[in-house]
């Protein structure tokens, strides 16, 4: 009986981490430019979009970062999502964003989050971290870490948003 009572409470924990439906928290980020974003305002025209949070020191950060540019285009013109890449580098490392972001060729919407405000408000533990939003902004799904093909699981979970 208590295996049982603890399956139920670890899957009801479970599924309400991946199915989260809470609005973006207002936090206040900047672009590579300086220019200055709300996290509230982000959208996609009413299509879903992805949050990725990386750093430049983060390599399954990278990999993962990589392995979606490979097909983002086909994701784009299929489901219209988009992607906003946010780095949580420290101020300190905040110059290497851009070379990396140059040299892998990521067509991302890239912000910064130097202070970690988003990642902390979000109560983000470990990175890479990918949230996939609706139409409307709500966080309907929590992913934390990288393995080879995961983002498969993400191309998935937006196709059954726009159904």
């Amino acid at each position: 009986m208590t295996k049982k009572l603890l399956l139920i409470l670890f899957l009801a924990i479970f599924t309400n981490v991946q199915t989260t439906l809470a609005q973006l928290p207002a936090i206040t980020l900047k672009t590579m430019d300086g220019k200055t974003v709300r996290t509230d305002t982000l959208s996609n025209d009413g299509k879903p979009f992805i949050i990725d949070f990386f750093a430049t020191w983060c390599k399954p950060c990278n990999r993962e970062l990589d392995a979606i540019a490979e097909v983002y285009e086909d994701w784009q013109e299929e489901t219209g999502v988009k992607i906003f890449a946010i780095s949580i580098d420290q101020a300190q490392n905040i110059n290497k964003v851009k070379p990396l972001v140059n040299n892998h060729g990521w067509e991302y919407d890239v912000l910064l989050d130097p202070n970690g405000d988003l990642k902390r408000a979000l109560g983000i533990q470990m990175i890479p971290f990918v949230l996939i939003c609706d139409g409307k902004g709500k966080i309907v799904y929590k992913h934390s870490g990288y393995t080879e093909g995961a983002e498969t699981e993400l191309i998935e979970k937006v196709r059954e948003l726009i159904k």
